[in-house]
């Protein structure tokens, strides 16, 4: 079966199920956190595929990756459970995906990601997310990322739109124009 297909079935159940328990954002939380974790730490989902563990040492592994110390929701330790006692925990990153992104078009937010060459104060921060957020007439999550490689200026990725204005898009630019006017005078 197609990861897609399996993943957005289970999301879709989990965001029904949430709706009826009135746990949307508290799960969104915790997915959100699991999501954090799966892209930080790539092994974990290499362990979660290993048959060795039992599914008590997947999920409390989950349970970890997922709120910490913290003791999991029950709806949250539930739907873990299924999905691993259904042999899909290889579908699991793609499953907090689906739900992530279900869950934001239901609540109406808009994801954006701030690049910039040397750290942003949290005004800055702040001030370019209540633009977005009032152009696009939905709530905004703004993460920003610090990359020296870009040499100044920002990149800012909304949804499905990328705003490059960094120095190092501009010089390569720059350089392009310069080859291709030398390449028609030879």
């Amino acid at each position: 079966m197609d990861i897609g297909i399996v993943s957005m079935r289970y999301a879709k159940a989990l965001m029904e199920y949430a709706k009826s328990t009135d746990k949307e954002e508290t799960l969104y939380q915790q997915f959100h956190m699991l999501d954090r974790s799966f892209r930080k730490h790539p092994d974990l989902r290499t362990a979660l595929e290993n048959p060795i563990l039992t599914i008590r040492e997947k999920l409390s592994l989950i349970s970890i990756a997922a709120v910490g110390n913290a003791s999991p929701g029950r709806e949250f330790t539930r739907f873990i459970t299924l999905v691993l006692k259904n042999r899909r925990e290889n579908f699991l990153q793609y499953i907090c995906l689906s739900f992530l992104d279900l869950y934001r078009k239901d609540k109406h937010i808009g994801v954006g990601k701030l690049i910039t060459a040397v750290p942003v104060n949290r005004e800055v921060a702040e001030r370019i997310r209540s633009s977005a957020s009032s152009l696009l007439h939905a709530y905004m999550e703004l993460q920003t990322e610090v990359d020296p490689s870009i040499e100044g200026g920002f990149i800012f990725d909304i949804n499905d739109f990328r705003l490059d204005a960094s120095i190092a898009t501009q010089l390569k630019k720059v350089k392009k124009q310069f080859i291709d006017k030398n390449r028609r005078i030879v």
